[in-house]
């Protein structure tokens, strides 16, 4: 699995400033406490120094040290004994100063070995969701929400079924991607006229995709684009941060580019397309596009190439009917 360093980065920032929000918590509860029995300040301290004299006199060389830390383990008994009475009179457990992670697994480090923790996870989702949010609505767009009731039921016969059909089977084939995907899944090209729900489906595809913890990148075609002409012919602003969206474009698990063909078509683009398509095929990552053009079109636009590996790699899920948008207002 691939993270967006720009996503985790977010994530760590925010895990941080939780994980030193919980610590001034303790800190403020123990002052609070300190106040009100200032015993327990003095045995806390007492605790910290019998600790330390375990560990010198298990290190002691020349001496057998077994008694003397049999000493110092009981008195440390005595002390937390003490502490647990005094908690007791106070109406607090036993354990109420003792300062435990907000994640046992990890111990609030965000990482088991070299893995990322659960609890670090939830943070990169999040994250992640905010920024695909900027260009989604992921608050209402999931396929608990798709509205059949906008397609056509009439067949067309020149496409042997209805919309609604259709939609059913790009519904189907969509949630299906979104469920199962994994390293193993195919990639995606949502090809139809505008405002038959291809950008729906990306929203609801992007949102199971990531709530799973892999990386997601979802824009427009037209800024992708842009962001690799920066790239390019920006070097010296070292403030643009065109490499780092590049990057992202190409390595994420799964990148979703929304509007293909709306933008500008020049020779650099043609190159940036497939740059992109054949660098996620060579290297396994997982692809959704969506266009207003048809595989034909595509091919005419951006070359034999980029239409072979389209044809080639691309589950293709055909959209036709009226004007979903449309419909809605009447």
């Amino acid at each position: 699995m691939a993270y967006d360093g720009k996503i985790m980065r977010r994530a760590m920032a925010r895990f941080d400033e939780d994980r030193q929000r919980r610590e001034e918590n303790f800190r403020a509860r123990e002052r609070a406490l300190y106040t009100r029995c200032p015993r327990l300040e003095e045995i806390s301290g007492e605790l910290s120094r019998t600790m330390a004299k375990i560990i010198a006199s298990g290190l002691r060389r020349g001496t057998d040290p077994r008694g003397a830390i049999e000493l110092l383990r009981e008195e440390n008994m005595s002390l937390q004994h003490e502490r647990a009475a005094l908690l007791a009179e106070l109406g607090y457990p036993a354990d109420y100063l003792e300062q435990k992670p907000n994640c046992a697994r990890c111990g609030d480090t965000g990482w088991c070995g070299g893995e990322m923790c659960g609890c670090l996870r939830e943070y990169y989702v999040r994250a992640q969701n905010e920024e695909l949010s900027r260009l989604l609505d992921l608050g209402t767009q999931s396929f608990e929400t798709f509205d059949f009731d906008y397609y056509d039921k009439t067949v067309d016969y020149e496409q042997g079924m209805s919309p609604y059909a259709r939609m059913e089977k790009n519904y189907d084939a969509c949630r299906d991607y979104a469920y199962e995907f994994s390293t193993k899944s195919g990639n995606l090209l949502l090809s139809g006229d505008p405002g038959l729900g291809k950008t729906f489906l990306s929203a609801c595809i992007a949102r199971v995709v990531s709530e799973a913890g892999s990386s997601v990148v979802y824009d427009t075609a037209s800024r992708i684009f842009a962001r690799f002409e920066a790239q390019k012919f920006s070097r010296e602003q070292r403030e643009d941060d065109a490499d780092e969206d590049v990057s992202r474009y190409l390595n994420c698990d799964l990148l979703i580019i929304d509007d293909l063909g709306t933008e500008l078509t020049t020779a650099f683009v043609q190159s940036a397309l497939y740059q992109i398509v054949n660098t996620r095929l060579m290297t396994g990552k997982k692809t959704v596009i969506s266009t207003n053009l048809s595989p034909g079109e595509l091919g005419r636009r951006y070359g034999a190439a980029i239409l072979s590996r389209l044809e080639g790699e691309y589950r293709i899920l055909p959209f036709f009917g009226d004007d979903i948008r449309k419909r809605k207002r009447r």
